[in-house]
């Protein structure tokens, strides 16, 4: 037998036993910490250890308890960051993904896995209100971002062939560090980057933005794209969409709609999201709002001619042989990928199984929650919210008796403690100098109780610090 090979009735026993290791995890998230008990030190000296030149056969699995047991578990109580709870029939999914391996180039390499790519990316541009926009999948947010930047770039300031030149990308003061970086690999430069400023519910006003086109053309520099935000990663602010989108057909620039965090939730709310399809591309990702494992991120895109336009560079080897719509299709030539994983496989078995419907409830339980815990926090006179709630995320801070100029450190501490105890988790932000405590309810697994536990749990850490 080939080394590498193992028999199917193998495969059936290591695959009952982490079926079975990953069934126990998802049946005790309920009791587990929100972070494991570890330190550097200790998973270091786990996991940094050399790997064996004689395999350890069915025995490697051995060590896999301890990666659960030092892993942040998706529990019901995570509220950290902008991330998705991991929904189990999706994770089955990249089992069989993982078996099928198929490379997503283009239709010829993987029939199946193309035509139900395209499919699931055409259904979730309908189903948030972006009917006939095309797309792929990719890692995330970032790699959406940088792909709409790019084709921006090339619609208004081509660069493929001679280089890039200085062109202005506008954006709010709360936008994703996704677009600085963006700006900087395709050549355009953080300079050009022009952060406009918001509102006090930090939302970008339009009449900056106004001012700061006209002011960069009268100095003679060029403006190329927009960046709006379908919630902000700090607070979940929606840009004013409609306003913005005026601004950019005004004057002719390209409008990207970073919606990786909220732009999902116009499934259940598309009252926030008026008008996102007048942009001429918007990143999602589907590993947030609709709960799916790591990774699924998606750009969309109005018009392929211009996605083609900008990543389409083929050698002979990989060059389609057929001329149908269909067969001759390849992702390549829309994408900075050549490799792509079978990606699209969780998403459309796990909206198969639960439906689109299942999916609308969850992420409006999340809206409902979030304000149940915004509520809470503005009946309690020891805590301060920072923002208004937009979306999902819930931005606070503990006050105390402190004096103002001491809150800031206060509230570090108070969020160490918070993690180190161990019943909910949340992260930081700062908003307008002010350093926040940030709950953000992205978790199909939470109850009420659930959430008002956060109110709880700071008022227990600011009493032990």
């Amino acid at each position: 037998m080939n080394p590498l090979e193992i028999s199917a009735d193998e495969f059936r026993r290591l695959g009952t036993r982490a079926v079975d290791m990953a069934a126990a995890f998802l049946d005790e998230l309920n009791d587990l910490p929100t972070f494991p008990r570890t330190s550097g030190a200790e998973t270091e000296a786990l996991f940094g250890v050399p790997l064996p030149s004689i395999g350890k056969g069915a025995a490697a699995l051995d060590d896999v308890g301890e990666v659960f047991r030092l892993s942040r578990p998706p529990g019901p109580r995570f509220y950290g960051y902008v991330l998705g709870s991991g929904e189990p029939v999706a994770a089955i999914a990249d089992l069989l993904a993982s078996v099928l391996n198929q490379n997503l180039t283009a239709w010829r390499s993987a029939p199946a896995a193309a035509a139900i790519e395209r499919a699931t990316v055409r259904a979730l541009a309908e189903a948030i209100g972006c009917k006939g926009f095309q797309g792929a999948l990719c890692g995330g947010g970032s790699a959406a971002n940088l792909m709409g930047l790019a084709m921006a770039r090339e619609s208004r300031l081509q660069a493929n062939e001679a280089g890039a030149q200085a062109g202005v990308v506008y954006a709010s003061e709360e936008v994703h560090m996704s677009i600085g970086k963006a700006v900087a690999l395709l050549g355009l430069g953080r300079q050009n980057l022009r952060l406009i400023p918001v509102d006090s519910h930090f939302r970008m006003l339009p009449e900056a933005l106004e001012h700061a086109i006209e002011e960069d053309r009268r100095a003679g520099r060029r403006a190329i794209a927009i960046v709006a935000s379908a919630g902000t990663v700090n607070t979940g602010a929606i840009d004013p969409l409609g306003e913005i989108a005026a601004i950019a057909r005004k004057h002719a620039l390209w409008l990207h709609v970073d919606g990786a965090y909220g732009a999902l939730a116009a499934l259940a709310a598309p009252e926030k999201f008026g008008a996102l399809a007048e942009a001429d591309s918007l990143s999602l990702d589907a590993h947030k709002w609709l709960y799916q494992p790591l990774d699924c991120g998606c750009v969309l895109y109005r018009d392929p001619a211009t996605a083609q336009k900008t990543f389409a560079h083929t050698g002979d080897y990989a060059r389609s042989l057929s001329d149908d719509p269909i067969e001759g299709y390849a992702f390549f030539e829309e994408s900075i990928e050549l490799s792509r994983r079978f990606r699209a496989l969780k998403l459309w078995l796990s909206l198969r199984y639960h439906g689109l419907d299942a999916f609308r409830r969850a992420i409006a339980d999340d809206l409902r929650r979030a304000k149940l815990l915004a509520e809470c926090i503005a009946a309690t006179p020891e805590l301060e919210l920072l923002s208004t709630l937009q979306l999902s995320a819930v931005c606070f801070r503990y006050v105390g008796t402190e004096p103002s100029e001491k809150l800031n450190e206060l509230n570090r501490t108070i969020l160490r403690r918070v993690i180190e105890r161990g019943r909910v988790y949340i992260s930081n932000a700062t908003l307008k100098g002010r350093f926040a405590l940030r709950a953000c309810i992205v978790n199909h697994r939470a109850t009420d109780a659930d959430v008002l536990e956060v109110v709880t749990e700071v008022l227990a850490a600011a009493r032990e610090v």
